[in-house]
Parts: C-alpha cells; sequence; structure tokens
C-alpha cells in the first residue's frame, strides 16, 4: 500500500489543469547555470513552479558527461533556487530518459543493474517526476526484431520497484517529501534532437498507444505495483514534432487528432512531448490544448545562451575599436574545444568543413551546449561578462544586438549588466512555454527582485 502521505506537485497540478490557470507544464532540460537561472526568474515572474529535468547521459552515479551525480544535480539546482529567492517548494526536479540508455550495450542483467541504481539514485535524491525510458534494445536482445513491448513494459516496472523501494528508504528521513510521479512510454525520440534532416515525422499510432499502457499497467500490476501505477501522470508519445540541424517539423493537430482521442479513455493521464524544441508559440498551445500537456525543452534554450553570447561578443567586438583591451575570444575558443574533441557532433554534422563549421556553430541540434563546460570556454564566457561590465554597454549596440532586452533596460525592468541581458534572452524563449502552459491575462506579474 502506497505509504506516501504528501500530493506529488506535479500530479496535483495535472489534476487541476482543467479548472486552474495552469494548463501544463514545461521542462527545463538543461544543466547549464545560466539556463537554469532563466527558468528560476521566469517561474518568479509568472508566478509559477519551475520543473528543471537531467537526463541519464548527463548526470549518472558514474558522472555523465557533466561530471554530477544526482545527488550534485539537485544541489546544484537547489543552490541556484537560493540565490535566486524562488522557495524550495516550488522548485521540482525531474529524471529523463532514465533506464539503461548509457549502458544499452551490456546485457540485460548488467544494463538494468546499472539502471537500477539509476533509478535508486535520483529518487534518493529527492527528484519528484521520473521518466522510465527502457525502449532501447540492450546487448542480448535480437537486434533484427523490433523490441516487445511487454519486454519494455517488464523492464520499466523493474525500474519502478526500484524507485519505490529508493522513495521508502527516502521517507525515513524526509517524511513530507512527495512519492515520485512516473512518465512512461516507448516511443521516446532521440534525446536531443534528430541526427538526419527530415521532411516528416509519423505520429504515434493510437493502437500502439493504446498497447504500450495496457502492456504497463498488467506489468506493474504483476509487480505489486498498482499503487504506484495510480501515480503514472504521462505517456511519452511522438506528436509529429522534431527538429534537425536547419528544419524544424512543426506540430500538426490535425494529424495528431486520432492519437490524441485516446486520452478520453484514460482519465486523469496525459502526453509528454519530447523535442518541442523551437516549435512557434501557437503550436505549442495547441499541444498543451490537445492534451500534449507536459513540452520538454533543451538543446532550444542552451541556443539561445549560444545567440546571447554571440550578441554579446559583437558588442564587445564594437566596443573594441575604440578602446583596445584584453578580448575574450568566446568563438574562437568554443570552435577550438569542438574540434579537439569531436565525439558529441561529428556524426551528427554531415557535409564538408565549411558546413560542419556552420553547423558547429549554428545548428538547431546545439551540439555546441556539450562544450560550454570546458574550462576554457567557460573561462572566455566569465571574460566576456565581465568586460562588457568594466567597459559598459551603450544602449545603441544594445538596442543593435539585442533588442528585446534593450526595451527592457530602458524601461526600468532589466539592469544593464552582462548576465541579466543573456539570461533575460534565454528567458524569452522559455516565455513561450509558458504562455503555452499558463492562463494569462495580459502580461506576467514581475517581480521587483527580477530588476
Amino acid at each position: 500500500m502506497d505509504q506516501a502521505v504528501t500530493l506529488n506537485p506535479v500530479q496535483e497540478l495535472l489534476r487541476r489543469r482543467n479548472s486552474s490557470r495552469q494548463q501544463g507544464l514545461y521542462s527545463c532540460c538543461s544543466a547549464n547555470e545560466y539556463v537554469i537561472r532563466a527558468a528560476i526568474r521566469r517561474a518568479k515572474e509568472w508566478d509559477t513552479v519551475v520543473l528543471v529535468e537531467a537526463t541519464a547521459n548527463q548526470v549518472n552515479q558514474d558522472g555523465g558527461y557533466t561530471g554530477m551525480t544526482p545527488a550534485d544535480f539537485r544541489a546544484l539546482v537547489t543552490r541556484l533556487a537560493g540565490e535566486e529567492g524562488m522557495p524550495a517548494e516550488r522548485v521540482l526536479c525531474g529524471g529523463d530518459h532514465l533506464g539503461p540508455l548509457a549502458w544499452k550495450n551490456l546485457s540485460e542483467p548488467e544494463a538494468m543493474a546499472k539502471a537500477r541504481t539509476l533509478v535508486r539514485d535520483y529518487v534518493l535524491a529527492g527528484f519528484a517526476k521520473i521518466h522510465i525510458d527502457t525502449s532501447m534494445r540492450l546487448g542480448d536482445d535480437d537486434p533484427r526484431q523490433r523490441l516487445p513491448v511487454e519486454t519494455i513494459a517488464r523492464r520499466g516496472a523493474e525500474l519502478c520497484a526500484a524507485a519505490e523501494e529508493a522513495f521508502r528508504t527516502h521517507q525515513t528521513t524526509h517524511s513530507d517529501a512527495p512519492a515520485p510521479v512516473y512518465v512512461i512510454g516507448s516511443e521516446v525520440p532521440i534525446p536531443g534532437g534528430a541526427m538526419e534532416q527530415e521532411d516528416a515525422v509519423a505520429v504515434t499510432r493510437p493502437e500502439d498507444c493504446r498497447a504500450t499502457l495496457e502492456a504497463f499497467r498488467h506489468a506493474f500490476l504483476e509487480r505489486g505495483l498498482g499503487y504506484a501505477w495510480e501515480r503514472v501522470v504521462a505517456l511519452v508519445v511522438q506528436p509529429g514534432v522534431e527538429f534537425g540541424d536547419e528544419s524544424v517539423m512543426e506540430y500538426n493537430r490535425s494529424a495528431a487528432v486520432d492519437l490524441t482521442a485516446c486520452l478520453k479513455e484514460w482519465p486523469g493521464l496525459v502526453f509528454e512531448g519530447h523535442s518541442t524544441d523551437y516549435q512557434p508559440g501557437e503550436r505549442l498551445r495547441e499541444m498543451v490544448e490537445d492534451g500534449i500537456a507536459i513540452l520538454k525543452v533543451g538543446p532550444a534554450l542552451t541556443f539561445a545562451l549560444r545567440e546571447g553570447l554571440f550578441a554579446l561578443e559583437r558588442i564587445e567586438a564594437e566596443l573594441l575599436q575604440r578602446r583596445p583591451f584584453p578580448a575574450s575570444g568566446f568563438r574562437a575558443t568554443l570552435e577550438w574545444a569542438m574540434r579537439q574533441d569531436d565525439r558529441h557532433w561529428k556524426k551528427y554534422y554531415q557535409g564538408q568543413e565549411a558546413d560542419q563549421c556552420y553547423a558547429r556553430a549554428f545548428s538547431f541540434s546545439d551540439r555546441a551546449r556539450y562544450y560550454l563546460p570546458h574550462p576554457r570556454v567557460a573561462a572566455a564566457v566569465e571574460t566576456l561578462l565581465r568586460n562588457l561590465d568594466r567597459e559598459g554597454i551603450p544602449l545603441a549596440l544594445l538596442s543593435q544586438y539585442l533588442p528585446m532586452q534593450y526595451q527592457r533596460v530602458r524601461s526600468g525592468r532589466l539592469p544593464l549588466r552582462a548576465e541579466h541581458l543573456l539570461i533575460d534572452h534565454v528567458g524569452d524563449r522559455i516565455d513561450d512555454y509558458l504562455h503555452a502552459t499558463i492562463k494569462t491575462q495580459g502580461e506576467p506579474h514581475v517581480s521587483n527582485a527580477a530588476v
């Protein structure tokens, strides 16, 4: 029997979505501090919760590519929220693609053992939302056959059992902790976007949606996890959205109408949409209205961060024409780091060297995000921001390169400081998701703390 007494905020929000201002929830899938700060600041301005998610590749028991364990990531988000003056109860953490993804070349016993440890570590660190992803073939699965949904569900239930065991342990020292909610699904887009340009993406078939839900429900009940099944809040589907280097496949609600109609058969359940990056605001709103009430976004936010850094470096270059000082060299340093280690972009960016050089800087896939934590790149960012604050940013240049931030500086809503400008530019992308998920009357509330 479920011993949890505290309702998970995500579950409460989704239960009340038809009768409250919050119609859905977006998830900030990033480990970048500037991006997380942007998400927290916008949540304060909009008077809402903030959900920050880490993926199994980013953050795991071995450190992932960020070098962080789940406990480290949770501590990072908690620290940033405290520095931004965000109440702890309004800051939620989620785990994305949790399963054997990072160990898929191992046999099932080996890979699932590591996946159980992964899920336990996320729950013990206080993550409130767990996406169980067991959709990938493992080393001893037949590569010629589609992985049966029953196998996917059985493995998913195994990870849920590990999560529930970890939560009971966590509850002994955190009695008021909400029980985790779960997102399931076997039809999961590739984390971070498509590897190749595509003209269309097949929408999940209604019969596959039903088969997945039935298989997972049966697997949960078979393991005595009926109480945990009550906390399955969403199913990952492919609603027909994706992005590549220079293309974005927009949501077409008429193409997804049969899929979204399935939700009528499962009261209380919503769909979770991955790879919603770069969707126009009106398409995001349509997705939420149609029941795709959890919107995941990641690369689009670090893409906006890179845009802001490039814009600030152009301002720095103009200032250098008037009064020489040591330049940050941010873009050149980023390019150097990506050429030194091509493992995060090589298989994604095709074509001649000029094409790859362009993609490294401007691709929607935004593989550059993997290199922002590199010590030399991070140092170049710090130098850039310090140079601009020391030299002063002329309003004319701000208007030229960051016009939205110029307007907010002129109106007194935003300090004329480089880091604030950068974070606010990322916030502009977040606003599309908040407009889609929250009923609004005019402009969002702007907290004095934001300025």
